[in-house]
Order: structure tokens, then C-alpha cells, then sequence
């Protein structure tokens, strides 16, 4: 299958999921996830009319999307993979959306780099649904406090909650955990669902699914 096509099929499968979880079409954002992609092989996705891209690292990303971004103004670029304190600032110049604040020093980090460069940048807190102990995101346990940190001390617009569940367990349950922690933090979007298991995780109430290889094929 040619790209475009990839992507009508994925896009095909989560109205599909929205529909079989009586939720309303359109409610679901697909983020295409473009890492390890170059520009060439991300113009199909941008030419059949996809605008929202997510990467996972601030390097790589600064060698396309600069340009990308400023031939397509109405692209919105969220980053998806773990963030050191010292690319705060570049994360900040580039992307739209962050999804994976996860500890206080990036959160003061973020906030301090906002106020310098005057940008308003929108943010997920990553939770650590599974405690995988090699994994980014915070425990269950301390978000909300975290969310408050972020929110009231720092006046970070944390706008979603994102997890990975663990790749050798079912994912619905680390989906309803996520679900239950944004509606006791009064949080409205969820990310959360990939190739995988993205129709899973609408029908737990997913407002974003982050799809990369059953769009841009095997990396």
C-alpha cells in the first residue's frame, strides 16, 4: 500500500472506533508519528491533507520541521519521547505541544523558557501507568500533585495526560487508569493508543492516537 492509502485505512478504523464507542466522529485526533522519517517521506502524510505530527527527539526533529513547518503554517508538531532539561529550550521553539512532562525540573524548566522566548506552549504530563521502572512518566500516585505543581506554581497549560502501556500486557486497563487520573485531575485529553492498539484506546477514551508505522510503514 502507498502511503496515502495507509493512512485513509487508519484514518477509516478510528472513525470506525468512534462509532462503535457512540462517540462523535471527529472526536479523536490522529497524530502520525514521523520519527526516523525524512522530509521526502513525511510530504505524502502533509500533501493528503494530515497536519498534526508527532517525533521523539528535539535533534532530529530540528532537521526538517523548520522548513516543513514553514511551508505548512497549520501544522502542529507534538513531542512524544522523553525530554532532558538542557533541549528545553529548542522544544520550545519548535513544538506546539509537549506530552512528555514528567518531573519537576523539566516542568520549571519549560515554564522559565516559555517566559524567555514569550511563547505559549501546550503540555501532557506523562504518566508511568505500568511503573516500569526503564520508563519515562510519573507514577499514578503523584500526578495530581504534580498537575498542581505545574499548573498553579509554574502556570504550565497541562492541557492532557499521556501513557505507554507495557508492551507485553493488555492495555486496556493502563487506559482506564489513565482515563480515571484525567477526570480526577480535571484534565479533558487523553494520548494514548498507537499501531497497535489505538482502537482500544478510543473505546477507553482516547482524544488522541499516536500512529506511526501502520502510516509510514516498518522503521
Amino acid at each position: 500500500m502507498e502511503l496515502q492509502e495507509r493512512l485513509n485505512d487508519v484514518r477509516s478504523r478510528i472513525a470506525a472506533a468512534e462509532r462503535e464507542a457512540g462517540r462523535p466522529a471527529g472526536s479523536v485526533q490522529l497524530v502520525a508519528v514521523s520519527k526516523t522519517f525524512e522530509a521526502d517521506a513525511i510530504r505524502p502524510a502533509i500533501e493528503a491533507g494530515q497536519r498534526v505530527f508527532g517525533e521523539n527527539r528535539v535533534q532530529e526533529s530540528q532537521g526538517k520541521w523548520p522548513a516543513l513547518k514553514a511551508e505548512h503554517p497549520d501544522i502542529e508538531l507534538h513531542l512524544i519521547g522523553p525530554l532532558q532539561s538542557n533541549k528545553a529550550a529548542d522544544a520550545v521553539a519548535l513544538f506546539d505541544v509537549i506530552e512528555t512532562v514528567d518531573r519537576e525540573k523539566i516542568a520549571r524548566a519549560l515554564a522559565e523558557e516559555m517566559k524567555r522566548q514569550g511563547k505559549t506552549t501546550r503540555f501532557y504530563v506523562q504518566v508511568n501507568t505500568g511503573l516500569e521502572p526503564q520508563k519515562a512518566g510519573i507514577v499514578p500516585d503523584d500526578t495530581p500533585a504534580f498537575i498542581a505543581l505545574c499548573r498553579d506554581e509554574l502556570g504550565l497549560s497541562i492541557e492532557g495526560l499521556m501513557c505507554i502501556p507495557p508492551a507485553d500486557e493488555n492495555p486496556g486497563p493502563h487506559f482506564a487508569l489513565l482515563a480515571k487520573l484525567a477526570f480526577k485531575c480535571g484534565v479533558g485529553k487523553l494520548s494514548m493508543g498507537m499501531s497497535s492498539d489505538y482502537e482500544t484506546a478510543i473505546a477507553f477514551g482516547a482524544t488522541s492516537v499516536r500512529v506511526g508505522s501502520a502510516i509510514f510503514g516498518t522503521r
